[in-house]
């Protein structure tokens, strides 16, 4: 369990903004003060890696523009409507930042980068943006049709469930293919073949 935990980390730490704005708006019910804790957030951590030399990941600035543009509108227009839309927004932009190839790359560890093919993180980076874009298809199916508290429990439940679900099932299926090359190896070992 801990290891998946470990695993979960980095993308936890690149979503911070995001993450803390919609804990903190789910807490308190204040669009106003989650939006600014979210940016400020955003701002802070992104200063923060700048003045340490590190660099700023694409899902970092991703989150951070998020929090920025659709936390300004949903002040601007003060609409419901909107607010039940806009996690069809922000999760069609996460779904096509996860289009780039290889954003997975850098939060896998260095036991599966040295024993699966880099198509395996590829693969899986498309397979999280499809999951993004089918979620943001039904927010945005469910906000246009069905009534706000209809809305609430699906935003609450259904994508947080497909989501941890989906990042169980590739934990699992990663771990089994990196056993099973590294059982493979242990097996053939390299020099095995020049002995015969």
């Amino acid at each position: 369990m801990l290891d998946l935990l470990k695993a979960f980390r980095p993308v936890a730490v690149d979503l911070f903004s995001t993450i803390l704005f919609v804990a903190f708006y789910a807490i308190t019910g204040s669009i106003l003060w989650a939006t600014v804790l979210g940016i400020a957030a955003g701002i802070a951590q992104i200063g923060w890696l700048k003045w340490h030399g590190r660099g700023v990941a694409a899902m970092q600035w991703m989150s951070l523009g998020l929090v920025i543009v659709l936390g300004s509108i949903t002040l601007f227009l003060n609409d419901p409507r909107f607010i039940m839309i806009k996690p069809s927004i922000a999760t069609f932009a996460i779904g096509l930042v996860m289009l780039k190839p290889n954003w997975m790359g850098r939060y896998m560890p260095p036991i599966v980068t040295e024993n699966l093919p880099a198509s395996v993180p590829i693969a899986w980076g498309y397979v999280w943006a499809a999951a993004m874009f089918a979620i943001a298809g039904a927010n945005l199916f469910v906000a246009l049709t069905m009534s706000p508290a209809a809305w609430a429990w699906f935003n609450g439940t259904v994508p947080l469930v497909l989501q941890l679900s989906l990042f169980v099932i590739q934990y699992l299926s990663i771990r089994l293919m990196v056993h099973r090359a590294l059982k493979a190896k242990a097996e053939n070992p390299p020099g095995a073949l020049l002995a015969d």
